[in-house]
């Protein structure tokens, strides 16, 4: 069967070009075989040839999971309006900014007022200041959730995380660690590097506890992880089963008697547009699905206006109603493991936690987290990450829509009141950059579309030119070579089929630049054309042709 329809790929292959009369059937399929950020093999087809051996470690039981609402407003009454509301309304638990950046914390009872806390666990998120928030929620009775020390994030200091862990381990309900992993994500990081610099963060955290004089079961009952889930599904729920499988490995190494992982998924942050951001419903609900399907205890939905500032109720409202969908409507918590048994994802799993231990290996091998963290070394390998992922965005090949593909030249955004944002990168950013840099000019950059030969050689890629044009924040005038003289541009693009650009390019280009355009684009593979000076086709650098044309 397999063979078969190796057969009939490589036929499809051969007619569209991209195989030949040599190219065997096994060569066909890896021609359609991606390989991704961390160099794991993405296959056009799996069979039970590709299951592994690696031993699956399951999420929490099929009941649905925490639906966590997070707030950051630093104004405590309209913090604990809008916790309450969501509360009431399908949020289960909070996770609440407290600091600089959130809730102030001789403002975080307040903030707290009218939660029952002791049917809703808190998780905190303060920074810096980690040890006060701490002491103010214990102090305004808060017994379930988790503290939220994060040493190595600059979260309080191990010595002091380690007393609060001491006190949480006597209440069921609490834990005071939080291993945040959507920090090398939101650095441009790969899955499997997430999931490494969680691992080795976690170990550091493990020693600390356990040299505070906590059991190995107690120190791994008191650390939580928090990982991004992104609107790559597939990837999502392979990273978060991958996760508990490493961290059962730590955890047997260790000698512990349990190996469960409590993992927190939060919607992420980078892959979020401030550009109609709207799309970000669609991007939060893929993720959210993810997240569910691969086994998160707590979920958190970021709401689709993250980028603009703080959510209004309405984004708020959305968010907590994306989860109530996916488990009441979508049935999606009924199973435990929805992903278990398929081949494609069991061996997406196991490839993915073997690329990750490799890598937390290493950080290991450099002296621990600590030790990477200051010497560079996870900095310099989220760096390379990052740049393979931006010139991937600048060509197009990982689209953004709303952003990089079909973006919407004439939206009004909707304002909201600002909040701090995270110094990160977002996948958008250049071509968000771009859009800025437009708007801010008098009046809306425009490029002259100058078409070749009948509509029906020239739409196609009016549209593209279009489309391409409007990512940078561009506008398009479309009409024939010789009304560019009275148009009052500079810019021109040529618009036409590769048979019109043979008979007619070059000497369209040279009555343009005689017109008065300082730059000639052709819509199509660049070829020898007299007078143009660059090129718009499927892969092209889209932010570097941007970059030029508003220069």
């Amino acid at each position: 069967m397999t063979e078969e329809w190796q057969k009939l790929v490589l036929g499809v292959l051969r007619k569209s070009g991209a195989a030949t009369e040599d190219t065997t059937p096994a060569q066909a399929v890896e021609l359609l075989t991606t390989t991704g950020y961390d160099g794991v093999p993405l296959k056009p087809l799996y069979t039970a040839a590709d299951s592994d051996t690696l031993p699956r470690v399951m999420g929490r039981t099929a009941n649905g999971w925490d639906i966590r609402q997070r707030h950051a407003d630093p104004d405590p009454r309209a913090t604990a309006e809008a916790a309450r509301a969501d509360l009431e309304n399908g949020a289960t638990s909070l996770w609440l900014v407290v600091g600089a950046d959130g809730v102030p914390v001789d403002g975080l009872a307040a903030a707290l007022d009218g939660v029952h806390l002791d049917l809703a666990g808190v998780t905190l998120d303060a920074g810096a200041d980690a040890a006060a928030a701490a002491e103010a929620f214990l102090a305004a009775g808060g017994s379930s959730g988790n503290l939220g020390f994060d040493p190595l994030a600059g979260a309080g200091d191990l010595q002091t995380a380690a007393a609060f862990a001491r006190q949480a381990a006597d209440r069921a309900a609490l834990r005071a660690m939080v291993v945040d992993a959507t920090r090398y994500h939101d650095a441009g990081g790969s899955d499997a590097e997430e999931l490494a610099c969680s691992l080795a963060t976690g170990v550091a955290y493990l020693r600390a506890l356990t040299d505070a004089g906590l059991s190995v079961d107690e120190a791994l009952a008191q650390v939580e992880f928090r990982y991004a889930a992104t609107a790559d599904q597939f990837a999502t729920i392979a990273k978060l089963r991958a996760a508990r499988l490493l961290w059962a490995r730590v955890a047997r190494a260790c000698g512990a008697d349990r190996a469960t992982q409590a993992q927190h998924a939060v919607t992420s942050a980078a892959m979020m547009a401030g550009r109609d951001p709207w799309v970000n419903m669609l991007r939060t609900t893929l993720a959210c699905f993810a997240a569910g399907v691969g086994g998160a205890d707590a979920v958190t939905v970021l709401p689709f206006d993250h980028r603009l500032g703080l959510p209004d109720g309405f984004a708020r409202r959305i968010a907590r109603n994306t989860h109530s969908l996916l488990i009441d409507e979508s049935s999606v918590a009924r199973v435990a493991d929805p992903a278990g048994g398929s081949w494609y994802v069991e061996r997406r799993t196991a490839d993915l936690a073997r690329a990750a231990w490799a890598w937390f290996t290493e950080i290991e091998g450099a002296g621990g987290m600590a030790a990477a963290l200051s010497s560079g070394l996870v900095a310099e390998r989220l760096r390379a990450t990052w740049d393979a992922r931006a010139a991937n965005l600048a060509h197009r090949r990982d689209p953004l829509t709303g952003v990089s593909e079909f973006p919407f030249l004439d939206e009004k955004l909707p304002r909201r009141r600002p909040a701090p944002q995270r110094d990160m990168h977002y996948y958008s950013e250049a071509f968000e950059r771009l859009r800025d840099r437009a708007d801010a000019l008098s009046r809306r950059p425009t490029v002259y579309l100058a078409t070749l030969g009948p509509p029906a050689a020239h739409t196609a890629r009016v549209g593209f030119a279009t489309n391409l044009f409007a990512a940078g924040g561009v506008a398009v005038t479309a009409g024939p070579v010789e009304g560019f003289a009275s148009s009052g541009l500079s810019t021109a693009c040529l618009c036409g089929s590769d048979r019109s650009y043979a008979e007619e390019a070059s000497g369209a280009a040279l009555t343009l630049a005689s017109g008065g355009a300082r730059q000639v684009w052709l819509a199509g593979k660049p070829g020898e054309y007299d007078g143009v000076t660059g090129y718009l086709y499927n892969g092209c650098d889209a932010v570097g042709v941007l970059e030029e044309v508003l220069s």
